[in-house]
């Protein structure tokens, strides 16, 4: 294991702290990237995208909002609001659980479903460009 130390006023930064700038700048870049990608092509974000696709792996396309929320990287209220886009863009519908009431399930549309498979190479083409090539300053377009 690396030792971590951080020198106050030094300016020396332990492999740790470097190691996890760098995850932190990858993340900022391909989540830019996407965004920008998503957006100008698609008309969605990211996050509208992710959870459009982890309904597109199920069979049913359908899933309570607790599921979606253990396999997305949103809070709650963050995932409420994306849901909330989606729903108001006809790419969703919300309904209550027949089997808990308590629950809502969220379920894909045939619009949500048709636009998924049209952003999919988008999202697959920025991931295969920038996934692990030599980072580049972020949220900066690809030559």
């Amino acid at each position: 294991m690396t030792e971590t130390k951080v020198s106050a006023g030094t300016g020396e930064i332990s492999a740790d702290v470097r190691e996890w700038r760098q995850i932190l700048a990858r993340h900022a870049d391909l989540t830019c990237a996407l965004d920008r990608e998503l957006q100008a092509r698609h008309g969605l974000g990211m996050s509208e995208y992710e959870v459009l696709e982890r309904l597109a792996e199920l069979p049913d396309q359908s899933a309570k909002v607790q599921k979606i929320a253990g396999s997305v990287h949103l809070s709650q209220s963050a995932l409420s609001r994306v849901i909330g886009r989606l729903e108001s863009a006809g790419l969703v519908e919300r309904n209550m659980c027949p089997e808990d009431r308590r629950a809502v399930s969220v379920c894909m549309t045939a619009k949500g479903s048709l636009l998924q498979t049209e952003a999919q190479p988008t999202h697959q083409r920025v991931l295969a460009e920038r996934l692990h090539a030599p980072l580049v300053k972020s949220c900066e377009p690809t030559a």
